[in-house]
């Protein structure tokens, strides 16, 4: 394959090596786990790509916003939503999500959201809250530098509205490559977010949050019980190597969770960064 197909590649390696996983634990790992981790990889990959089209839309909605409030004489709102998005921006996305997902447990604890469709959907807006503004960027970048070209005021003079001229001409024709190179890199990043708070909250933080009803996940799945003893199982097979044959037959959640969250990532950023290299970005 050329060089500049890297990322379709990556792509047929990732789907190719999660078939080959699938396969090997449907026949060596007992059925209710399989279907645990089946639901957890799942709901993984379903937030992380729910995630893309929140943190779109959200970016998408505040680059008109700021657009349009920037042509206005009054700057009060665009100050306060600057505001707002600075705030955003000086919290780690980490801390950020980890603050959300604690109110989410909470509120679950209260029974005031119980609809698992409801908790996944608040699980990737709490996501995209603190991923959306990478995009933000991006369209706002965009859309300032194709301002400045001749084209963009030769399409208002032909009475071509500038939401149009935004939209189309800008967003989805001259910059669809970028905006779909971010979406990628933000697909990784959702799935290493999700999973790292999910472990967090599954862990503990403390006796008053837990993931209660919280739908399972990759990290969720890492936390449990038998997947730290799978975990600990390949330490002990390091030292001892005459255990390592046992590793792949007695201990498969664990370092089958393990393995799809760090092959995943590393399959994600391998497409991302050949995709960014076959278009020259």
């Amino acid at each position: 394959m050329k060089t500049d197909n890297k990322d379709k590649l990556w792509v047929v390696i990732w789907i190719v090596g999660l078939l080959i996983v699938w396969i090997w634990n449907k026949i060596f790992l007992h059925e209710p786990a399989l279907i645990q981790l089946q639901y957890a990889f799942l709901n993984t990959i379903f937030i992380s790509f729910l995630v893309i089209i929140l943190a779109t839309l959200l970016a998408w909605f505040v680059t008109h916003i700021m657009h349009y409030l920037k042509g206005l004489k009054t700057q009060i709102f665009r100050v306060l939503i600057t505001f707002f998005l600075n705030i955003i921006r000086s919290i780690p996305q980490i801390v950020g999500v980890l603050i959300g997902y604690i109110f989410l447990t909470l509120l679950i604890q209260q029974e005031i959201v119980s609809n698992t469709v409801y908790i996944i959907f608040l699980m990737a807006f709490i996501l995209s809250l603190f991923i959306f503004l990478e995009l933000y960027d991006l369209l706002s970048e965009r859309i300032e530098h194709f301002k400045k070209l001749d084209f963009f005021n030769a399409m208002r003079v032909c009475g071509i509205r500038e939401s149009r001229i935004i939209n189309r001409e800008i967003i989805l024709r001259s910059s669809f490559v970028h905006l779909l190179n971010k979406q990628i890199a933000i697909f990784g990043i959702a799935i290493f977010l999700q999973c790292s708070i999910d472990f967090i909250i599954s862990v503990g933080l403390s006796t008053e949050i837990s993931p209660v009803n919280l739908p399972v996940t990759l990290g969720s799945l890492l936390a449990k019980i038998d997947s730290k003893q799978d975990i600990l199982a390949l330490g002990y097979a390091i030292s001892h190597w005459s255990y390592v044959s046992n590793i792949f037959f007695e201990h498969l959640q664990g370092i089958t969770v393990a393995f799809l969250i760090v092959f995943s990532l590393l399959c994600i950023y391998h497409i991302s960064k050949g995709y960014a290299k076959r278009h020259r970005l």
